[in-house]
């Protein structure tokens, strides 16, 4: 695995120790910090040079990154990058363009400048709109690294329940960042919806909305020939088995969940009236 596979799978950054165990060698360390490959933010830590800047700034001032700029270091699923440098409270000066956040309540991470992964979730849902936090919290609850019950302890009151109101959108497994947000989207519309329904014939879909319309979500792997072959395939013997079918790539439910939306609702309402019955 090269060196920057390694890091990559680390959240962005990883020890010396971490990169010998991979099979890379100081000498080879330090060739690929020459080249520019990789960046030593300090002794005995390295950094893609993409994580660099954040970490690097972290360390030279003494912050804790949190929120979503800490989301690489634990390989939280995001829609977007941060357009700031999120720190918990306790570091005494703000840089320009940083945002502030609460205290820094749990053991923070064993070797980064990174706060702890509650905190990271927690300042998130206090922070993003309500998507961003969503996926983190999906991704993290998901792999077994926080619980949501264990969330929403820690946030009671009032103050406290715009962020409580994200985790009732939290599923017990998604597939992708696709099958949250249009969950989201479907449930905010007022849809019966189950999730990851097994159906004769066709095996498991995304979605089964108002029990007569499948929904499913395509990442990029969609795109395959040989998905696409077997993604006509699943769709005919949907069909074939009396219900009705719509995909939606990232495009529709990232930036048109609207319109998406939209057409699941004409779609059921086509069906009420009978459109798809025998003629």
């Amino acid at each position: 695995m090269d060196i920057e596979d390694v890091l990559r799978h680390r959240g962005g950054a990883a020890r010396t120790e971490t990169l010998r165990r991979a099979g890379h060698s100081r000498t080879r360390v330090d060739k690929a910090v020459a080249a520019g490959r990789i960046v030593r933010l300090r002794r005995g830590v390295y950094s893609l040079p993409d994580e660099a800047g954040v970490l690097g700034l972290a360390l030279r001032h003494t912050a804790l990154v949190t929120c979503v700029s800490a989301a690489p270091a634990y390989q939280l699923w995001t829609l977007q990058k941060a357009d700031a440098m999120h720190v918990g409270q306790g570091h005494r000066k703000s840089l320009p363009g940083m945002v502030m956040h609460g205290r820094i309540r749990h053991p923070v991470h064993p070797w980064l400048p990174v706060a702890g992964l509650a905190d990271v979730l927690i300042h998130a849902l206090h922070c993003l709109p309500v998507l961003e936090s969503l996926v983190m919290v999906q991704c993290a609850t998901q792999r077994g690294d926080v619980t949501v019950d264990f969330l929403r302890r820690k946030l009671p009151g009032n103050r406290n329940a715009r962020a409580r109101a994200v985790l009732d959108y939290v599923v017990p497994r998604a597939d992708s960042i696709l099958e949250v947000l249009a969950n989201y989207h479907f449930l905010n519309a007022g849809l019966q919806v189950r999730r990851h329904v097994e159906l004769q014939g066709v095996g498991e879909v995304d979605f089964l909305v108002e029990d007569c319309l499948v929904v499913e979500t395509d990442g990029a792997t969609h795109l395959e020939p040989r998905q696409v072959k077997k993604d006509r395939t699943r769709n005919n013997a949907t069909v074939v088995g009396g219900r009705l079918c719509l995909r939606f790539g990232y495009d529709d439910v990232v930036h048109h969940p609207g319109r998406m939306v939209a057409q699941v609702l004409a779609v059921l309402e086509q069906s009420r009236r009978g459109a798809f019955g025998g003629r």
